[in-house]
């Protein structure tokens, strides 16, 4: 029985996820979990990387405890962008700063007044999202930041974390292309271009591939938590990248929905895509296992919901998403308005029942004033995004998709899951739920001979974990509402 620890980052928790493989089928036991908690401090948004790292410890030696000492590999996959700095010594200069901090405002304005909208994304095949570690770096520099001034390393949070295990510094491929300041053509950090932005390009690492064992943990470590010298293997450090390996299909022609709080939609390719139309439609060349490119979309995803949840929990009546479905279901008017969830709007957090209703106001549709009517306006709207961005992707390969798999915690959401395959008019799989743990743990089989490629880690996936099928069923009415949700989005 091989024993592989996945430490799975999200935006709101983290998981220690031990794989078990007995050369058939992959068992999964979730070891510790905890929250990911941003933090303000003087009106900066952090990330408490330190207790972050801790939990991995607490993690690594919940294992020990428990007997699974002899783990065969560690991996660590992450949100992406987000980075930390490091100075001449190797310490860490300042906690990591949020995505959803306020310093990159206007900055996609900003870098297009020194290099054109469109050559950025010739170079980097990326889509503008204010957030890109580009516009990170751009805001830092533009306010003469002494951290930047004093970095001699940048770490992506999944290198950064292996710093930490390891001591080793480097690059992963997948994590990297999230950044929009690498070239996918080449594989390798967009240095014309960086130059230009007046960034500085000695503070970035060598570029290693998924599936390379970079180091393994330091002696301080083995002697803190009693284990021993287990190596760390650099996955698909992007947590979609991973989530995307272990996507349980057949053939070459399908789509996947990696499903959380943000919604990440696109196909698989051999080679990325930068054109006039992708350039117009705004859509991403990010990379995956084994160089491919994942061509896709980033949707605002259920975040939107979840920051609905945590505003209504506020006023101490707690209701499950589950209970919030239902009541979606059974007492809220279909179709009575849409929001486009992209909207900057949606983006920070805050009181985002009173945003989703202000949008159905300001667009001029029925304003939904209840709890039930805000879930069913937010999940319907998810599903009709999926199906603009499903379009899209068709226009851009010039030939139907015929499946949809959504993978992630999002297939809990049965009603988002009907949804979507009602307003694509098409067959929805769904599952695996821990989509990224295990794509993280296959990139670790693969790193170490067990399983050889991606075609036989998706027939693994299969043998060893259930999904569902979801069938379309009232397309005509879906269809209808289409026509009117474009109205509000284009």
């Amino acid at each position: 029985m091989l024993k592989l620890l996945a430490f799975d980052f999200g935006a709101s928790s983290g998981r220690a996820i031990l794989g078990r493989f007995d050369g058939n089928k992959i068992v999964l036991d979730e070891v510790h979990r905890f929250s990911n908690d941003p933090v303000m401090v003087n009106e900066t948004l952090y990330w408490d990387v330190l207790r972050l790292f801790h939990e991995m410890k607490a993690g690594i030696l919940k294992c020990v405890q428990k007997g699974d000492k002899d783990i065969a590999g560690i991996g660590v996959d992450t949100w992406g962008v987000d980075f930390g700095l490091l100075d001449d010594s190797g310490g860490l200069l300042s906690n990591p700063v949020h995505y959803r901090d306020a310093r990159t405002e206007n900055m996609i304005e900003e870098a297009c007044k020194i290099v054109p909208k469109r050559e950025i994304y010739e170079e980097t095949g990326i889509q503008f999202m204010k957030f890109n570690t580009l516009y990170q770096l751009l805001a830092m520099k533009l306010e003469n930041s002494p951290v930047l001034e004093k970095a001699r390393t940048m770490l992506l949070m999944p290198d950064l974390f292996n710093y930490f295990l390891t001591g080793e510094k480097y690059s992963e491929y997948s994590i990297v292309s999230t950044t929009q300041m690498m070239n996918p053509r080449t594989g390798n950090w967009a240095g014309t271009l960086l130059d230009r932005m007046g960034i500085p390009g000695e503070i970035l690492t060598d570029i290693v591939d998924a599936g390379n064992v970079i180091g393994k943990v330091s002696k301080n470590i083995q002697e803190e938590l009693n284990i021993g010298d287990v190596p760390v293997i650099a996955v698909a450090e992007h947590d979609t990248g991973s989530a995307v390996v272990s996507v349980p299909a057949s053939g070459e022609k399908f789509a996947y929905l990696s499903s959380g709080t943000w919604s990440l939609l696109g196909v698989e390719l051999p080679s990325p895509v930068i054109n006039d139309t992708t350039y117009s439609l705004d859509y991403t060349n990010e990379g995956g296992y084994n160089r491919t490119t994942r061509l896709l979309k980033n949707i605002m995803g259920l975040w939107i919901l979840q920051e609905c949840k945590r505003e209504w929990d506020k006023s101490g009546e707690v209701l499950s998403y589950d209970e919030l479905e239902k009541m979606a279901g059974a007492q809220a008017k279909p179709f009575a308005a849409f929001i486009d969830p992209d909207n900057d709007l949606f983006y920070s957090p805050g009181n985002m029942p009173a945003r989703v209703a202000g949008f159905c106001r300001k667009t001029g549709q029925e304003v939904p004033q209840d709890k039930a009517s805000i879930v069913r306006c937010v999940l319907e709207s998810l599903a009709l995004k999926y199906r603009m961005t499903i379009d899209g992707l068709e226009k851009i390969l010039g030939y139907e998709i015929p499946v949809l798999h959504i993978v992630g915690g999002g297939t809990r959401n049965e009603a988002l899951c009907r949804y979507t395959a009602d307003a694509l008019g098409r067959e929805v799989i769904t599952g695996p739920v821990e989509a990224t743990s295990l794509g993280n743990i296959l990139c670790q089989l693969m790193a170490l001979g067990e399983v050889k490629g991606i075609k036989e880690a998706r027939e693994l996936v299969k043998k060893s974990f259930p999904v569902r099928v979801y069938e379309p069923e009232d397309v005509p009415s879906w269809e209808e509402a289409y026509s009117r949700f474009k109205k509000i989005v284009i």
